[in-house]
């Protein structure tokens, strides 16, 4: 995914700019809810070169993914494949393949309740959305996954990011972080003003506004979520 990158700049910490927080971060790795592999759909492991389909105002995803994870108390492993529906504004699941990992396990109706396709189409998604920090036009620009944004468990952003764009007021900044956040969410089917509220520590109307702030200004393009898949407060 890919934030305008004029605005990134003027995020900072006491001690590192966003640029020196993402270099660590793509250093440190990432710990997910859910650890997974993703792989591009001809197998390859997925990487920021492979997302070049454009969404929002400047983003870029890649156009389908294989993303595989194993539960640990079953030892099943579950394969998803996923690709981009235009039509659809998110990743679309086509395929699911489960395997026992361990010796005496059975795939059967009582061990494929512990398979949990969403969560591993939810952890898979950040890794197939790209942005930069650089000109978004310019051919040598650095494209860097979503996934690498924060090493807090089971968040996109840095909680300090978070605290900064609360504050802000009415702001592109703002607005960079609502399409980063709601891209994340509607992408892999999740309620997005949910995830936003979660994320940002604010009220559901106050997350609502924003993403329709957000879609007047054409940054949700080729992302949406239709309310009624799953609640949306």
């Amino acid at each position: 995914m890919c934030i305008h990158p004029s605005h990134l700049h003027k995020y900072s910490t006491n001690r590192y700019s966003l640029q020196e927080v993402m270099r660590i971060n793509s250093a440190v790795g990432q710990t997910e809810e859910v650890m997974v592999d993703v792989r591009t759909p001809e197998g390859k492991t997925m990487t920021a070169a492979a997302a070049t389909h454009p969404v929002g105002s400047a983003l870029r995803i890649a156009p389908g993914f294989i993303a595989s994870a194993t539960e640990d108390v079953s030892g099943i492993e579950t394969t998803v494949r996923a690709n981009y529906l235009p039509d659809k504004g998110r990743y679309f699941v086509t395929e699911v393949n489960n395997r026992s990992t361990r010796a005496g396990v059975e795939i059967n109706n009582v061990a494929l309740r512990q398979v949990a396709v969403q969560q591993i189409l939810q952890a898979a998604t950040p890794h197939c959305i790209t942005m930069t920090l650089d000109d978004e036009d310019d051919p040598t620009s650095k494209w860097i996954p979503l996934s690498q944004l924060t090493t807090v468990e089971g968040r996109i952003i840095p909680p300090w990011m978070a605290e900064q764009v609360t504050r802000r007021g009415s702001s592109d900044e703002r607005m960079d972080v609502i399409e980063l956040l709601y891209g994340a969410a509607a992408l892999s089917g999740q309620p997005p003003v949910k995830a936003i509220q979660l994320e940002l520590g604010v009220p559901h109307r106050t997350a609502s506004d924003w993403v329709k702030k957000a879609r007047a200004a054409g940054r949700l393009e080729g992302m949406s979520y239709i309310v009624g898949r799953q609640a949306d407060g």
